[in-house]
């Protein structure tokens, strides 16, 4: 899935509009194990381009030391494994955090993207 280097270079370059430009206009990004207070699905390109937008005041994301395709059986749909590291910009603590995410692509953009995310840890950075 040639889509997942450029969404990972676009998070690097703390590209969000880009970012968010991945996905169709009717694109959707679910948080399956988000806690209370955090969105567990974004519809539409918008809403998922306003959802990043301030993300990099809260990471300075600085590379990807692990990452991971899985093929799925079904050649539009991929499961990623990558960790994140870098810096927590409000405290200035290092940041490394490891995703999972299955995520749909047709016609070249993003329709369903899932992040299974540890939500213990965002919440022990919040404070």
């Amino acid at each position: 899935m040639d889509l997942i280097p450029k969404a990972l270079q676009l998070l690097l370059d703390k590209d969000m509009i880009g970012f968010a430009g991945l996905w169709a206009e009717d694109g959707v990004m679910e948080f399956p194990f988000a806690p209370p207070g955090y969105p567990t699905r974004l519809e539409g390109r918008a809403a998922i381009e306003d959802y990043l937008r301030d993300y990099p005041k809260m990471l300075d994301i600085q590379s990807f030391p692990k990452q991971v395709v899985h093929q799925s059986v079904d050649p539009d749909v991929a499961v990623v494994e990558f960790d994140a590291e870098g810096v927590v910009v409000p405290t200035g603590k290092p940041y490394r955090f490891s995703y999972i995410a299955v995520i749909t692509v047709r016609n070249g953009e993003i329709i369903s993207y899932r992040d299974y995310w540890n939500p213990l840890y965002v919440q022990e950075l919040a404070g």
